[in-house]
C-alpha cells in the first residue's frame, strides 16, 4: 500500500455531488409521484398534492401557517385562488429543485408574485434577474409595474430607461397613454422624471 495522502471518495467532490444530485431527484418523485403526500394546495382550477415538510423548509411564511392553529393545519389544504394549475406546479417544481428552463420563462411572473407572497428570497431574486434579459415594446409597461408593485429597483430603472433614452415611448404611445391612466402616481412620476433629465441632454 503505499504512503501520502489518504484517498477519499469525496475527492474533487464528485460523490458529493452524485449524493446530492440523487437526493433531488428522490426529492422530485416525492412531488411527480405523489409520495406521501399530506397537504393539498387547491388553485383556480384544480388541485395538488405536496409536502408539508417541503413547503415549510422553503418559506416561512407555510412554515408559520403550519407551526399554528390555523385552517391550514386543521384541514390540511392550502388555499391559492390566484394561482393557475400550472403555475403552482412550475411554482412547486422549484421548491423541489426539478424546475425546468422553459417553464419557468413562461411563469416567471406567476413564481415573482409566490416568491413575493410566501418569502422565497431565491426565488424572488431569479425571477428579477431574468425579466430583465429579454425587455421588449410588448411587455416593458407590464414588467415596469411588477417592479414597481414588488419592489425590484433595478428592473424598474431598466424599463424606464428602455422607455425614455431608446425612444420607445414614441412607439408604443396608446399603451402608454393607458399605462398613464392607470398606473400608480409615483411611479409616472419617477418616468417622466426620466424623461426630463433625457431632454437635459439635448
Amino acid at each position: 500500500m503505499q504512503s501520502g495522502e489518504p484517498c477519499s471518495i469525496w475527492a474533487e467532490g464528485f460523490t458529493q455531488q452524485r449524493s446530492n444530485a440523487n437526493a433531488t431527484e428522490c426529492l422530485g418523485r416525492m412531488l411527480t409521484e405523489g409520495i406521501h403526500t399530506d397537504i393539498t394546495i387547491n388553485v383556480s382550477d384544480g388541485s395538488i398534492g405536496a409536502h408539508r415538510a417541503v413547503l415549510a423548509a422553503r418559506s416561512p411564511v407555510f412554515r408559520s401557517m403550519f407551526s399554528h392553529n390555523l385552517q391550514e393545519k386543521e384541514l390540511s389544504t392550502i388555499n391559492i385562488s390566484d394561482m393557475s394549475l400550472d403555475s403552482c406546479q412550475t411554482f412547486l417544481n422549484y421548491l423541489y429543485g426539478i424546475i425546468k428552463h422553459e417553464e419557468f420563462l413562461m411563469h416567471r411572473l406567476a413564481l415573482l408574485r409566490a416568491a413575493d407572497k410566501y418569502d422565497i428570497s431565491d426565488l424572488r431574486d431569479a425571477c428579477h434577474e431574468s425579466l430583465l434579459e429579454d425587455i421588449d415594446t410588448k411587455n416593458v409597461l407590464e414588467r415596469l409595474q411588477n417592479a414597481s408593485l414588488y419592489q425590484l429597483m433595478k428592473l424598474k430603472m431598466t424599463c424606464i430607461r428602455y422607455l425614455v433614452k431608446f425612444g420607445k415611448i414614441y412607439e408604443i404611445r396608446d399603451d402608454f397613454n393607458t399605462f398613464l391612466h392607470n398606473a400608480d402616481r409615483d411611479l409616472i412620476a419617477e418616468v417622466f422624471h426620466e424623461v426630463l433629465d433625457a431632454w437635459k441632454g439635448f
